[in-house]
């Protein structure tokens, strides 16, 4: 606890005096121009990540990233979409997963829960990931198992996404854009998927895209490896 009061101290003295104009105008309302979903890991720090000012994003995170259906969960999920789109009228969500996650190395061995009753429970909620993972791509290694998990994951929330109403209408309308992104811890890297190839692509460098913006329904199983074959450009 002294580092987070040692934090305090030097946020106050050497950011917020620095940037009072700032805060004091986010007092009086936010306009954050993307929902962010992530994952509660420690590790992924969205602001950090994309070095945002504070009133840019609008962030929920939860244990895997998850976005139950709409009407699945009693939990603020729902409620936080609802307000961001409806109210804050963000005109992006960006669902994010990373390497090495927990819930989806939890999902993939349940067995690993057995004394984790609450996380059992939560982890229901990406029941169709682990499904897909089941029947679909029996034949991976369990290395390729885990990364492809981390992507049909990413997809599968993003699908679940466009059964919230207040996302469903803004998409219908074109005014909203949906986008599945991965982040790497071991680089930093983000690969976001692109409609086009089906595939995850990478955000930066030589071979950044130009859009990874969903108008349409996503589909599952992109990956074109049904058959258990290794993941097509996987996340590096």
């Amino acid at each position: 606890m002294r580092t987070l009061f040692a934090g305090l101290h030097q946020f106050h003295k050497e950011v917020y005096e620095k940037q009072r104009n700032l805060f004091e105008k986010l007092s009086s309302g936010q306009k954050p121009v993307a929902l962010f979903i992530g994952c509660s890991d420690s590790r992924v720090v969205p602001d950090l990540i994309m070095m945002t000012n504070p009133g840019e994003l609008f962030i929920l995170r939860n244990a895997g990233n998850i976005v139950p259906p709409f009407g699945a969960s009693t939990g603020g999920e729902a409620a936080t979409i609802e307000f961001a789109v409806s109210a804050l009228n963000v005109s992006d969500i960006i669902v994010c997963g990373h390497s090495q996650c927990g819930a989806i190395k939890a999902l993939l061995d349940p067995a690993s829960t057995e004394k984790l009753p609450m996380v059992r429970q939560w982890l229901l909620h990406a029941e169709t990931t682990r499904r897909i993972m089941e029947e679909n791509y029996p034949a991976l290694s369990p290395a390729d198992r885990y990364e492809v998990a981390i992507q049909e994951h990413v997809l599968v929330q993003l699908e679940n996404l466009q059964t919230h109403p207040a996302v469903a209408v803004k998409l219908q309308r074109n005014q909203i854009a949906l986008h599945g992104w991965i982040y790497q811890l071991e680089t930093g890297q983000v690969h976001a998927f692109s409609p086009n190839t089906g595939v995850f692509e990478p955000l930066m460098g030589d071979k950044s895209m130009d859009s990874a913006a969903l108008a349409q329904p996503v589909t599952s199983n992109v990956l074109n490896n049904a058959n258990g074959s290794t993941p097509q450009n996987p996340p590096a």
